[in-house]
């Protein structure tokens, strides 16, 4: 028996007419659902599609930091997805206050499935708002230290020294001491400790190392830098060649410490200036003669 297209166009109303939820005067059909769900989509690829738009336009102008640009795109895209669902649902004719029925049970679901994901989602509000980290920061948290990527929804992406990158929840960065280096200002004070031979003339090594500090082109030659005669140590006299540098990539300090020693070794070699090695004095028992042997 063949069903006319009628049956089908009848089948079809039927589904399309099919009641899921009925409370009190407020019910909800298939129909509406699928309405709904189709207009949240297409306004979720429009208000990315503004977005992108905005940032492009934003970061060619160059009248706003990267940093403003992102947290009004996060800002912006919250507020959007908000209104396109309480456009959506009224349009499909889904009355907004079925969801005071449902808000009971959702709570429930959200108290005990979803705290950790609501806790990260509203901490990167607030790190978007209060701004404690910005992208491209250097920061330091426990045993890892990197520059910041992203600041997601839920974590934050953070490349390490070594390229690898690592993701840490948003909640972290509000609960936990966290060192950000680049916070207010990207120069950081850096110090290279050296220590010469007794009896090697102080004067000088202190005019070699503020000549190797003022030739180095990544050091702040406008905040002053000093030497200071840190210790008599057990081996050597200590000296600390105190400077600021530009901090621009988490490795900038290592590398300027880097070409300072290099830099030093060369002028004390050049001034027979001897960089101490550990030394030991040996005192030999003499109350009674020594046995040599020889093979």
């Amino acid at each position: 028996m063949q069903m006319s297209w009628t049956d089908i166009s009848s089948g079809l109303n039927r589904i399309w007419n099919v009641e899921l939820w009925k409370t009190g005067d407020a019910q909800i059909y298939l129909s509406q659902v699928i309405i709904a769900i189709t207009l949240i989509i297409v306004g979720v690829i429009v208000i990315r599609w503004i977005g992108s738009s905005l940032v492009k336009r934003a970061l060619k102008s160059g009248h706003a930091s990267q940093n403003t640009i992102y947290a009004f795109r996060k800002l912006f895209s919250f507020l959007a997805y908000v209104l396109i669902v309480l456009i959506a649902l009224p349009v499909a004719g889904i009355p907004i206050t079925i969801f005071a029925v449902l808000g009971g049970a959702l709570a429930i679901g959200v108290g005990f499935g979803a705290q950790n994901l609501l806790n990260n989602l509203i901490s990167g509000m607030i790190l978007i708002a209060e701004r404690p980290i910005r992208i491209g920061d250097i920061v330091e948290l426990e045993n890892e230290r990197g520059r910041i990527e992203e600041i997601g929804n839920r974590c934050v992406r953070i490349k390490r020294f070594d390229g690898v990158h690592v993701l840490v929840p948003n909640s972290y960065f509000l609960e936990q001491r966290v060192v950000n280096w680049t916070l207010i200002s990207t120069e950081i004070r850096s110090t290279v400790t050296v220590g010469v031979a007794y009896g090697s003339p102080i004067d000088r090594v202190r005019e070699l190392m503020m000549e190797a500090a003022s030739q180095h082109e990544k050091i702040v030659q406008r905040l002053p830098f000093e030497v200071f005669f840190d210790d008599f140590g057990d081996n050597s006299l200590t000296f600390n060649l105190l400077f600021w540098t530009e901090v621009e990539a988490p490795m900038d300090i290592r590398r300027v410490q880097s070409d300072i020693r290099f830099k030093l070794d060369k002028l004390f070699a050049e001034n027979d200036i001897v960089i101490a090695f550990p030394q030991r004095d040996v005192h030999l028992d003499t109350l009674k003669p020594l046995e040599i042997k020889m093979k």
